[in-house]
């Protein structure tokens, strides 16, 4: 049997062998060491940040709705501020009683339709609906006639959806009396005045009355 001496060749190589396999092995520990540490740490660190950033979301959540709500506040008091009420009235006239619901306000003795004048319950054969529209006319007298201004009103509705303005006069012809008509103006503006007319629209139209909101 052989056996092979201390400070041989051999032996010498097989030492280095073993330290070689050892220091492997102690580099293979510390790498696998360093390895958890460094997941530990990444672990750690990202459960922080998810944390931060859930308590951060939640700050900005609750300041955004506290922003919603006070704008929300400052909408309605606007709403508030700007709204009109509508209110319902009764004008006795003799034994009849007449309601004023939608109608233009009207100046102190100011004429006012009565039922009869209103037709209620009046309908088409063909039982059709039936929008009920009215007129407000002011007459100035002008010259040897007068200006007529009409103010066109829908049921319910305070301004007028259209205005027109007209001059009108009567005259007598050889077949009888016939009356003259020249439109002026339309919704507060003056028409354009004819080539061939001797009557100047814009004087004219100075006597329209128009609707204080119209």
């Amino acid at each position: 049997m052989n056996y092979v001496a201390s400070g041989t060749p051999e032996n010498i190589a097989l030492a280095q062998q073993v330290n070689s396999r050892l220091r492997a092995d102690s580099s293979y520990v510390a790498a696998r060491a360093f390895l958890f540490r460094a997941l530990g740490l990444g672990a750690f660190l990202c459960l922080t940040g998810a944390g931060i950033g859930a308590a951060a979301y939640g700050w900005a959540t609750m300041n955004q709705f506290d922003t919603a709500a006070e704008k929300i506040a400052a909408a309605m008091q606007t709403a508030l501020a700007d709204v009109t009420l509508k209110t319902k009235g009764e004008v006795t006239l003799t034994d009849n009683t007449l309601k004023l619901e939608g109608l233009p306000k009207l100046a102190p003795g100011a004429p006012t339709p009565t039922k009869a004048q209103l037709g209620e319950q009046a309908a088409p054969a063909s039982k059709a609906q039936v929008n009920t529209t009215f007129t407000v006319f002011k007459q100035v007298p002008y010259l040897d006639g007068q200006i007529v201004t009409g103010w066109n009103f829908k049921d319910g509705v305070e301004q007028p959806y259209q205005q027109y303005c007209y001059f009108s006069r009567r005259a007598n012809e050889s077949k009888g009396t016939v009356e003259i008509k020249i439109d002026l103006a339309m919704d507060g503006k003056t028409l354009p005045q004819p080539q061939k007319s001797d009557v100047n629209l814009e004087i004219l139209a100075r006597n329209c009355v128009w609707h204080e909101k119209g």
